[in-house]
């Protein structure tokens, strides 16, 4: 069994017995711890879940539609059958439309909401995650640092900038990352600011080790730790069965050996990497998994 799945297991049982159960905007209430920390070794282990399918292709071009292509167009995933931000996409009047509890006095109350971003931003998720990216240079700044300057102690990519709040439909949820050289080992400590623990945390960690990987390749580096920083731990009521199913499973079945990811060698661009449908350059190999497991997405 991969250290990955028993961290993550440790994390999903300590929710359930000493989370606090918490309102919040989507109008379903959460089962909730205030912070956690995880590590991955990325030289001894490549983090994939097996305690339940993980869609691995659409959690890699997910972060390369953030951060290589740098895109808030949804249109974009789409095309490469990808459907996790359809719930976000502006429509093409650039109306955003949900139901959402919103704050009146002092209360959380369900209503539905309108947001009017313009149709410039039709088909997109505002000014957010990839727009951030591209509209500062933001991988273009970190891969020339890690090339001519690799002690350098201000490789941050941060996502969250205060102008661009509001016109974004979901500010970003991983919102920062700090990256450094030791030792010949590029290092990251990833900061997230809200963790759906069942839906997006397994994502997120795939992502940011293969974004890791990626990057190393192409300077010249080997691979080091992920530090990963979560405020708000949280796990839906609506997602506490398939959790529950998630940990007998684990408790059950310890033998699922890691899986391992084949990276092309020969790129030494990072936007030469195949971002298309097959994702011609990044493979997960011998990846056994216990199936799939549902989980409600809360908006």
């Amino acid at each position: 069994m991969s250290k990955w799945d028993k961290d993550y297991i440790t994390l999903c049982k300590k929710i359930l017995k000493e989370g606090v159960k918490t309102p919040n905007r989507t109008g379903i209430s959460t089962i909730k711890i205030p912070a956690y920390h995880l590590e991955f070794d990325l030289s001894k282990e490549f983090p994939v879940l097996t305690t339940k399918q993980l869609y691995f292709r659409q959690a890699i071009i997910e972060m390369l539609w953030i951060y290589q292509a740098q895109s808030n167009d949804v249109r974009w995933l789409q095309e490469r059958n990808v459907h996790i931000w359809d719930e976000w996409e502006i429509n093409e009047d650039g109306l955003w439309i949900a139901t959402q509890n919103v704050p009146k006095n002092g209360k959380l109350e369900k209503q539905q909401i309108v947001k009017d971003f313009g149709k410039e931003y039709a088909h997109t998720i505002g000014t957010a995650y990839g727009y951030i990216v591209r509209k500062f240079k933001l991988i273009d700044k970190l891969i020339d640092t890690l090339k001519n300057n690799s002690t350098d102690r201000r490789l941050v990519i941060s996502l969250w900038q205060d102008d661009y709040l509001k016109t974004a439909v979901l500010p970003s949820c991983v919102w920062s990352t700090e990256w450094d050289v030791t030792d010949g080992k590029l290092n990251l400590w990833v900061h997230q600011r809200s963790c759906d623990v069942p839906l997006g945390l397994p994502f997120n960690v795939t992502q940011y080790a293969t974004l890791l990987l990626l990057i190393a390749q192409v300077t010249d580096l080997k691979p080091g730790v992920i530090n990963w920083s979560i405020k708000d731990a949280h796990i839906y009521e609506n997602q506490i069965d398939g959790i529950k199913e998630q940990i007998k499973r684990y408790d059950e079945n310890k033998d699922y050996p890691s899986p391992t990811i084949t990276i092309n060698k020969e790129i030494k661009d990072f936007y030469k990497f195949d971002n298309s449908k097959q994702l011609k350059d990044i493979k997960i190999e011998n990846y056994q998994h216990m199936g799939p497991i549902k989980f409600p997405i809360a908006q």
